[in-house]
């Protein structure tokens, strides 16, 4: 995997792992249990459907636990006047004329749709550890490029509201 994550986010991963295993891991069992209680399980919908959450609870359990183990921790510290882990960055489009504000996340917490950018992306890497008013070249491919330039850089706290993709 070698996602890049932070202590932050090693230790919410260790968090929802222990509720899973706590709280939802029981929950699911006894739900496994009543619906098996009903009788047949070739027609048994509340049965396949327990099953199902059971499955999926102790896939996510495995995913986390293989991300902790395989991940690369990231600082998320930075300079001031430079772009960093968390930071939302104003960019500017000079050959569309439009502006963006994206916030740079770490890989698991990137959604392009949400305006999260991860850092290891084109336009994240092109903007890591830059300032206000350099214009950056984001390479896209051996083909095709375009450039940005950075308006405003406001330092944010990694207040966990970024969800963790889910696989």
């Amino acid at each position: 995997m070698y996602d890049k994550i932070t202590q932050k986010d090693v230790k919410r991963m260790e968090e929802e792992i222990e509720h899973r295993i706590l709280v939802v891991r029981p929950d699911t069992l006894k739900d496994v249990k009543e619906a098996r209680a009903h009788g047949d399980l070739s027609e048994n919908f509340e049965y396949k459907a327990a099953k199902k959450a059971q499955r999926e609870n102790e896939s996510r359990i495995r995913y986390l636990k293989r991300m902790i183990k395989t991940a690369q921790i990231v600082s998320e510290e930075s300079n001031q006047d430079e772009v960093g882990l968390n930071d939302a960055v104003t960019i500017y489009y000079p050959d569309d004329g439009e502006e963006e504000t994206v916030k740079i996340v770490t890989t698991v917490r990137s959604n392009s749709l949400k305006g999260r950018i991860g850092m290891d992306s084109p336009l994240g890497k092109a903007l890591m550890r830059r300032r206000v008013m350099d214009k950056v070249s984001v390479k896209v491919d051996e083909n095709y490029s375009y450039e940005v330039v950075i308006r405003k850089i406001e330092k944010l706290e990694d207040d966990g509201e970024d969800e963790m993709r889910k696989y």
